[in-house]
């Protein structure tokens, strides 16, 4: 039967170098007989920028074109980690890089694909956050610094959200009910299919007066985690 797979918040990391290689075994694996696979956001604890020279970039992006290449169409999303992957890492990869939000046809039902930030409007301060880095200004500046040095500040920005989501409501952090309905509403959808919030799970809710659904994918912090869909329907599973 032929199959849609979605993963998102893959985070990865030289400091987790074991799950690196379960996502480049499931590319080889399980990738390559999809019929495609998409990435919501979060591919990298952090991406500084095209001209990435390390090694799990090179990595990764030889993996991703491996699978692409043997017909497996790749699309990737911008997280709030890797919002800097460009068409320099597109090209190298494979990948067509993806709109955040998409809706795409998923086997007869239109289905809302995101990265799922923008569902957490509770969360004010990492919203402001997010439109400063999103403007072109803010990135060309921060792109026109040394490879070194945008290292350095992706690592104090990350211990800086790691000290401020500490100090954070479980609440605040995650998406807004009313948002989702509104944003379902606004697209016209039944189905949304998200990450960032690292909770998986399927929420049944109603949306225009009728049966709704809201996939959250997992994260890949300790294991892998892989929503498959199929013209019978959609499945979260876990990847050990």
């Amino acid at each position: 039967m032929p199959c849609t797979l979605f993963i998102s918040d893959l985070h990865l990391d030289p400091q987790r170098p074991e799950i690196t290689r379960l996502f480049l075994d499931f590319l080889e694996g399980r990738g390559r007989s999809a019929e495609r696979l998409y990435i919501l956001g979060d591919l990298f604890e952090a991406w500084v920028g095209d001209d990435d020279d390390s090694s799990l970039a090179d990595a990764v992006c030889a993996g991703l074109r491996d699978c692409a290449g043997s017909g497996t169409p790749v699309y990737v999303m911008h997280g709030n980690r890797d919002f800097l992957l460009g068409e320099d890492f597109a090209a190298a990869s494979g990948c067509k890089l993806l709109a955040d939000p998409t809706v795409v046809d998923l086997y007869g039902q239109a289905t809302l694909l995101m990265h799922g930030d923008l569902l957490c409007t509770d969360d004010t301060e990492y919203l402001a956050f997010r439109d400063m880095v999103r403007e072109p200004a803010w990135q060309q500046a921060f792109l026109a610094r040394p490879l070194a040095e945008r290292r350095q500040i992706a690592a104090q920005l990350r211990e800086t959200s790691i000290e401020r989501t500490h100090g954070k409501p479980d609440s605040i952090m995650d998406v807004n009910p009313q948002t989702v309905t509104d944003t379902m509403e606004r697209h016209a959808v039944q189905r949304l299919i998200h990450g960032h919030t690292h909770r998986p799970a399927v929420h049944e809710l109603r949306v225009n007066g009728k049966p709704a659904r809201r996939l959250v994918l997992g994260d890949w912090y300790e294991q892998g985690s892989v929503l498959e869909c199929t013209p019978a329907g959609c499945r979260l599973q876990s990847l050990s």
